[in-house]
């Protein structure tokens, strides 16, 4: 399966309760003191159209909230046990302010001398981006209904088609397998860049239905290609 990255923000954590400490030490090896960790919490990703034209579905959220506790938090989307940062302890999803639904993930790290620079780069706003990297059972096109991951589709996520505006709706959580901390501006004109097909079997050379241009906010989709790319850059 193709893993999605998806940006998203860090939130200060509330007070860290017994509840709260309860789950960290069922992720630890020891019992650990209140006074031994850090939290924040991750407002992972939600139900709203995306800059990439794309939406979880609220299934999605959901199913992600039963797998992301125990995954790791990471640098970079780098999958070495030398760049893990913390864990994700607790999952939930709430209401998103301004409206819609989001998966929020709580977090937890070790108050030492090796996570100093990187509690205190959290706590002063330097890291405060996320992504996360997870992997859906299926890729519903708005247009036509089809299954990305199953069937070719000729339609394009931010074009329009007899006035309609085409979204990859994102359903079913197959997997949760990490979430990084990255340097990812917020903004949606930061220049992330996408090109994907989801696996699906491959359609005409032509685009048979080309429907109305993307507008000036949507990005550069490029037919061919199975997998998922994200690149940023700083603004």
């Amino acid at each position: 399966m193709a893993e999605l990255f998806k940006a998203a923000l860090v939130e200060k954590a509330a007070e860290l309760s017994e509840e709260a400490l309860r789950l960290i030490n069922q992720q630890a090896l020891r019992d650990l003191k209140a006074e031994e960790v850090f939290t924040f919490r991750l407002a992972a990703c939600n139900d709203q159209v995306d800059r990439d034209d794309e939406r979880f579905t609220e299934e999605a959220l959901q199913g992600f909230a039963e797998l992301f506790p125990g995954r790791p938090v990471l640098m970079d989307h780098r999958w070495s046990a030398t760049v893990q940062t913390a864990r994700v302890y607790a999952a939930a999803v709430e209401d998103k302010p301004g409206g819609g639904r989001q998966l929020v993930l709580s977090c937890y790290m070790p108050r030492m001398d090796k996570t100093e620079d990187t509690i205190a780069a959290i706590e002063t706003g330097i890291l405060r981006e996320c992504s996360v990297g997870v992997a859906v059972e299926r890729v519903i096109c708005s247009i036509c209904g089809k299954d990305q991951r199953r069937e070719w589709c000729e339609h394009i996520p931010g074009r329009e088609y007899d006035g309609a505006r085409c979204v990859f709706l994102l359903d079913g959580a197959a997997e949760a397998y990490e979430v990084s901390l990255v340097a990812v501006p917020t903004q949606p004109e930061a220049g992330v860049i996408k090109a994907k097909r989801y696996g699906g079997p491959e359609g005409p050379a032509e685009d048979p239905q080309p429907g109305k241009g993307p507008g000036a906010d949507s990005q550069a989709w490029q037919d061919e290609a199975l997998l998922e790319l994200e690149k940023t850059r700083f603004v």
